[in-house]
């Protein structure tokens, strides 16, 4: 299935690109709730895709569904630009997107500019998730989505090389990560460097950021939304990072890595080491052109700094764009994109993240997707992102100051001291 392309067009100039899904006009109502929608027909889906499973998603809809067809309208990979074409189109009040896919951190942003629709009650099997999920989909007490998929941070390793050197487990703490890559790497003519995450200056920047600090026992906001990043515990999380890309720890490319940059220097070879996302396995595990490490990496808990670390908890969420046509078809298609058979065909098709507690724990899955258990704890022991209602404003500033401090623009504690400030401005 094409795409339509990866921008928004103004309203004057998508009505011949939109036509069988509706047009471009203004919905007929901007209401608040969702609850007694029953208009249907065409619709469409914004998200972004690296896992490839979309479109066979929409298709087994659409065979299903012939007067009410879902059009897939594929979003950037970088999620700021992602978010910020979701509010473009919000403050449009167009119908060009009408089911959104939401980072879930973003949730609560969009629901009080009431820029996506409040969700029935019964819309979700709320009761069958993994705990820490459910409140991402909630607004002062209200659903406002429905769980696409979860996240938790993985360490991929290069497991052949530390059973190489004699190394049988992978690392718990930042120290031993360090010492594994003196042994396997030091001494050689290696372009392998020891470990990359993602720290271009994007939303992927926020997730390693806030790893870090909580990885150290400190805190980036409290669940009110204060922060607390003029403790020692930040200080030091900082000064992890801002270290490793000083001592080589993180190669100097680490800075330009996002998600998918990332990944491919670890499957040419260039990192022992790498943070990702789960979506990652199934790529990885598939031998490919300038793929080197299919069936030869594992994955372990992201390391800290006296133990296992602590994830920025992931995934995603599906919306309703309040401008939004046809939103009782809508609603069947979000709860169809998030049932359970969606979510099987999710997890064995590109490895995302399960919502559903019970497939971590089927052995076939177990069997197929030994990074499961890891991946479960990773979840239950996530911490949300800096849980404020102006997060787009407080992620760009963790964005810019900590990014400041890991290019040397900043010292780490000027970086903090900062961005306590401006972190301290947005809380209630």
């Amino acid at each position: 299935m094409r795409a339509i392309p990866r921008r928004l067009l103004p309203c004057t100039a998508v009505t011949a690109a939109l036509t069988l899904v509706g047009g471009c006009g203004l919905a007929s109502s901007n209401v608040e709730s969702a609850v007694d929608a029953d208009e249907r027909g065409p619709i469409t889906f914004a998200t972004s895709d690296t896992s490839g499973v979309v479109p066979s998603l929409i298709k087994r809809w659409n065979d299903r569904h012939p007067d009410e067809k879902a059009t897939f309208i594929e979003l950037p990979e970088d999620a700021d630009q992602q978010r910020q074409m979701m509010i473009q189109n919000a403050q449009l009040k167009t119908d060009t997107y009408t089911v959104l896919n939401l980072d879930v951190v973003w949730t609560s942003e969009f629901a009080s500019h009431r820029w996506i629709d409040r969700l029935p009650a019964d819309s979700f099997p709320f009761g069958k998730t993994l705990g820490p999920i459910n409140d991402t989909a909630d607004y002062r007490g209200k659903w406002f989505a429905m769980p696409y998929a979860s996240d938790g941070a993985l360490l991929y390793y290069r497991k052949d090389l530390l059973e190489k050197a004699g190394i049988d487990k992978p690392p718990e703490t930042w120290d031993e990560m360090r010492e594994i890559c003196d042994k396997v790497l030091g001494g050689q003519k290696s372009k392998m460097s020891c470990y990359g995450g993602q720290f271009e200056k994007y939303e992927g920047l926020t997730v390693n950021f806030s790893e870090a600090i909580n990885s150290a026992g400190g805190e980036v906001t409290d669940a009110k939304g204060i922060p607390h990043l003029d403790t020692p515990e930040a200080r030091r999380g900082m000064d992890q990072l801002v270290e490793s890309f000083k001592d080589g720890t993180i190669p100097k490319s680490g800075i330009t890595y996002m998600e998918e940059q990332g990944r491919r220097a670890f499957e040419k070879g260039d990192l022992l080491f790498y943070r990702n996302w789960p979506y990652q396995y199934a790529i990885s595990d598939k031998k490919a052109k300038n793929n080197e490490v299919a069936g030869k990496f594992g994955v372990a808990p992201i390391p800290g700094e006296k133990g296992p670390g602590a994830s920025s908890l992931g995934g995603h969420n599906l919306a309703l764009s309040s401008s939004a046509r046809n939103k009782a078809t809508a609603l069947d298609f979000m709860r169809f994109m998030t049932n359970e058979q969606s979510a099987r065909i999710k997890l064995e098709k590109a490895s995302l993240a399960p919502v559903f507690s019970k497939l971590y724990d089927e052995p076939e899955y177990v069997k197929k997707f030994p990074y499961l258990p890891v991946l479960k704890k990773s979840i239950l022991g996530a911490e949300p992102r800096p849980r404020v209602v102006q997060y787009g404003d407080a992620t760009k500033a963790v964005q810019n100051e900590s990014y400041n401090a890991l290019t040397g623009k900043k010292s780490s504690q000027a970086a903090l001291r900062g961005l306590q400030r401006q972190l301290r401005a947005l809380a209630p």
